[in-house]
């Protein structure tokens, strides 16, 4: 199983607390934030990642190298900032096998990866999302889940209990993106809302309800 970590935004919300690193490098117990979703990760049987790095890169390879636990690392640089859509498509043709894991770089979800990656490959899906319910979905924007596969996607506003994306995918390496992102070159435009609107098709994508919260 690979795995696929978005670090390369700008993390602007923290930089006045965190000057000489990335977020994802924020310390956690005396410990970079990586290691732990790394540490997760190995547990689900993890054999390889994938980092996504833009902004202070050198601090995240300084730090790991090119292997973490004997589990090899390989760097997928960001020269300017893409997006969560353009970032995850500039990485997924450095993925080896047919599916992958993919998450964010400074968010940690309790869920068990082989367990999800499993699913999705039993499901046959384009895209497995992990999802999370909480009391009132209106400052995330909601999942509407048929059985385990998702119809719809609802905006930010809507109050109520609800399930909301949690942030964690497994996604074909050949995932069929937006023909209006173009063919080759990701860019800002590459958010996560186009990539929403690909993949809320129910014959396509299935929603894995976690335990955790994003």
């Amino acid at each position: 199983m690979e795995a696929i970590i978005l670090t390369g935004g700008l993390g602007t919300r923290l930089r006045s607390r965190l000057k000489d690193r990335p977020k994802a490098m924020a310390l956690v117990g005396g410990r970079p934030f990586l290691e732990l979703l790394f540490d997760r990760l190995i547990q689900g049987e993890c054999d390889r990642i994938i980092l996504s790095v833009g902004y202070l890169r050198d601090v995240i390879i300084r730090h790991f190298g090119s292997s973490y636990r004997d589990v090899p690392i390989d760097y997928v640089i960001e020269e300017a900032p893409l997006g969560t859509g353009g970032a995850i498509r500039l990485c997924l043709p450095h993925a080896r096998g047919s599916d992958v894991v993919v998450m964010n770089g400074d968010t940690f979800l309790d869920i068990n990866y082989r367990t999800m990656f499993a699913a999705h490959q039993v499901g046959k899906a384009v895209m497995t999302m992990a999802v999370a319910k909480v009391l009132d979905v209106g400052r995330y924007g909601g999942v509407l889940l048929n059985g385990d596969r998702i119809a719809a996607f609802t905006e930010k506003g809507n109050q109520g209990a609800g399930w909301i994306n949690a942030g964690v995918y497994v996604l074909r390496r050949d995932f069929p993106w937006p023909a209006s992102l173009g063919p080759t070159h990701p860019g800002p435009a590459a958010t996560t809302r186009s990539t929403r609107r690909t993949l809320a098709r129910p014959a396509s994508t299935d929603g894995r309800p976690s335990g955790g919260q994003p």
